[in-house]
């Protein structure tokens, strides 16, 4: 008989078989510093969870009492899979620990920032000496300067960068520079592509919106999201014809050149190509989102992969290092339209934070080192891949797997996905009991059907290989 999900066992990383409990001194004193004052009942929107470990379940319920649903980020609620959140306390190479001590094999890696996996030594070393020396000061360092020189150095598009703290304020000020540069209001997005919580772009967004079936959110005024188009990614006729007839009124069309809000999405022979074109006869600005992709895909991110060069690039996640770091950039005509140089307003307490920008330039400089990280990362990719086809095979059932270099997502009751439209029928009760037949293999994915796992320079092959004898065994019901 199978053990249920969350079972106190876990697995070693090494895949040595041995099932084992965590242990260590600091792990123990970390769970017993926890206040342990008896609850006296769950507040409203929080649930008592009979198969989530003691001490997930004991802080999310004193979460629930001073954070809005528990979490600080809708996904993380596990909405979408039904319980509530493990709550992790550590991590190391490509596994995490949760707060009773269990450990799993984790293809979350904090939503792809962890190109190195957890607490590369290295980088661990270099925010602490940086810590000694000052955590913020609101005046320029040297440090964010070597990290703009070296974003610039790989990305095709940037002649310039603007260091920011999130992705979503990366996206929000290349938005209002591409509107001053072009003096145009309205812009194109695509179905299912997220580009953070700007109030513009919660338009049809993936993501957490996707997940949790919020594509609108309150709170958004109509007269924000009339300007705001929307369209079919890699409809490649469709959007052309789009362009050709509305495109004059366009500040900017911003897109995923690979979506990974909506699960992994790669992009129709021609249709970045198409944008690229299109977006140049109309006068209009081509924002690639490189969020996700841009260093994780390839060293110059997808705009290299492909081999398609847009007007503005928006950075972040791998580029932080674990931290909270984002940037965007572009022409040095346009960047430079930005303040101080320029009219176009953008300003940040926090951007270019010492700790961030060491933690993204020690980062890079270790992927650097390695010359054939991406091929290795492409192969993990391939083989995850495979042996997830596999198991689809092997277990009777209907899906596919989408695949970018190390970023894929495995999507149930669907037999190809290229779209919003087409992810949206994807069978998200069959994926939430697969994620907890995972988990109790000891494997921690995404929870939602409409996220990527990322792979990352701390897998192994015995890594894959084990993620793929997990989803067999999960998906024969064994």
């Amino acid at each position: 008989m199978r053990e249920p999900p969350y079972a106190a066992r876990c697995f070693r990383s090494d895949d040595s078989g041995s099932a084992r409990t965590v242990g260590d001194v600091a792990g123990a004193l970390q769970v017993e510093s926890y206040d342990t004052t008896p609850l006296d009942g769950f507040p409203t929107r929080c649930h008592r969870s009979l198969s989530v470990p003691h001490e997930s379940e004991r802080l999310y319920a004193h979460a629930c009492r001073v954070i809005p649903g528990g979490v600080n980020s809708p996904v993380r609620s596990w909405k979408a899979v039904g319980e509530h959140p493990l709550f992790l306390q550590r991590g190391r190479a490509a596994e995490v620990v949760d707060a009773d001590g269990r450990a799993y094999l984790d293809f979350l890696g904090s939503w792809g920032a962890l190109i190195l996996g957890h607490a590369p030594p290295r980088v661990s070393a270099a925010v602490g000496h940086r810590a000694k020396s000052g955590t913020t000061f609101g005046a320029p360092t040297a440090g964010e300067v070597e990290l703009a020189r070296v974003l610039v150095d790989a990305v095709p598009s940037l002649e310039q960068v603007r260091l920011v703290s999130s992705g979503t304020e990366a996206t929000m000020s290349a938005l209002r520079l591409a509107r001053a540069a072009t003096g145009r209001e309205a812009i194109l997005k695509f179905a299912g592509c997220y580009h953070g919580h700007v109030d513009a772009l919660l338009v049809r967004a993936g993501s957490g919106a996707l997940t949790l079936g919020v594509p609108d959110s309150p709170g958004v005024p109509p007269s924000v999201t009339a300007l705001t188009r929307t369209a079919e990614f890699n409809d490649v006729e469709g959007v052309r014809e789009l362009l050709r007839a509305r495109g004059g009124e366009l500040a900017a069309v911003i897109v995923e050149p690979v979506a990974g809000n909506m699960g992994v999405v790669a992009p129709a022979p021609g249709f970045l190509e198409m944008l690229r074109a299109e977006t140049s006869r109309a006068g209009s600005l081509l924002i690639f989102d490189e969020v996700i992709t841009g260093f994780r895909v390839a060293w110059s991110g997808a705009q290299g992969r492909y081999g398609v060069t847009p007007d503005l690039t928006c950075l972040g996640k791998v580029i932080g290092g674990g931290l909270p770091l984002a940037a965007f950039g572009g022409s040095r005509a346009l960047m430079e339209q930005l303040a101080p140089t320029g009219p176009v307003y953008q300003a940040g307490t926090l951007s270019g934070n010492p700790l961030a920008v060491t933690a993204g330039r020690t980062t890079l400089e270790i992927v650097r080192e390695q010359p054939a990280a991406y091929d290795r990362l492409d192969s993990l990719g391939a083989r995850a891949e495979e042996l997830l086809r596999q198991a689809l095979a092997a277990g009777g059932k209907s899906g596919c797997v989408n695949r970018v270099g190390s970023m894929l997502t495995l999507f149930f009751g669907v037999d190809t996905v290229r779209n919003h439209s087409e992810a949206s029928r994807a069978d998200t009760a069959s994926f939430a009991r697969f994620f907890h037949g995972m988990l109790a293999e000891g494997v921690y994915l995404p929870p939602s059907q409409f996220e990527a796992f990322f792979i990352s320079l701390a897998h192994t092959e015995a890594d894959i290989e084990r993620l793929g004898r997990a989803a067999r065994a999960v998906l024969a019901g064994r």
